[in-house]
């Protein structure tokens, strides 16, 4: 006869509060979504008042930077 299933163990792995943690932040990213649409697309105002700092964009590719034109200084004869 085979023994019968613990029924108060969970059936998954995971843990609780890592669902829950994902489900909150879902909600805060839906209710930012959200109040962004409603300002109009003036998002500066809402981020400053949610005390977010937001970072300049980062160039992409090759582009010269005070580094590289030091090391282009040296190379000249």
């Amino acid at each position: 006869m085979k023994p019968e299933p613990n029924i108060t163990t969970p059936a998954t792995t995971t843990k609780p509060t890592a669902r829950r943690s994902f489900l909150l932040g879902a909600t805060l990213a839906s209710a930012g979504a959200v109040a962004a649409v409603v300002a109009g697309g003036n998002t500066t105002e809402i981020v400053g008042a949610l005390g977010v700092e937001s970072k300049p964009a980062k160039p992409k590719g090759y582009h010269v930077t005070p580094h590289i034109s030091q090391y282009y200084e040296t190379t000249k004869l």
